[in-house]
């Protein structure tokens, strides 16, 4: 693949780039890191699974513990299917509905004011932004089976 730009140096540096940027371990170590906080949080829940449940009870969630065990099979199972891309489209799609409802859930920044509705919004925001990245992990991966 080429940037169709010339054979100076400039644009020999840039098809450098560009060959490195669409290797096959930079989709991995990207994937990996989308992913990255689920198998934290899933881990954590299952490690600390009284804070899990008491997370839950907090956002008004019963009965937490069913609430908190099925977030951290969730946050455990898709982020192994999305990396091992098998049903990368399901397991992106999940985590994004999940991530999507759980913010409005837990980033409700228009209910507050001052400093802690900036933190809270720009949190809920930067969710916003996981759910776009579940969107098209999911877009790609069905894209490409139609190939």
């Amino acid at each position: 693949m080429t940037t169709g730009l010339s054979n100076s140096p400039q644009g020999r540096s840039l098809n450098d780039l560009v060959s490195i940027l669409i290797s096959p371990w930079v989709a991995r170590i990207g994937l990996l890191a989308v992913c990255s906080v689920y198998i934290v949080g899933g881990f954590w829940k299952a490690l600390n699974f009284h804070d899990a449940v008491a997370e839950m009870q907090h956002f008004g969630l019963n009965p937490g513990p069913a609430f908190a065990l099925a977030t951290l099979c969730l946050e455990l199972i898709a982020p192994v299917l999305i990396l091992a891309g098998r049903y990368r489209w399901l397991a992106a799609g999940a985590l994004g509905v999940f991530t999507f409802f759980a913010n409005l859930l837990a980033n409700r920044f228009w209910e507050l004011s001052g400093t802690e509705r900036f933190v809270t919004m720009n949190g809920f925001f930067e969710h916003i932004g996981l759910v776009g990245a579940f969107i098209l992990i999911a877009w790609q991966d069905l894209r490409s089976r139609q190939s």
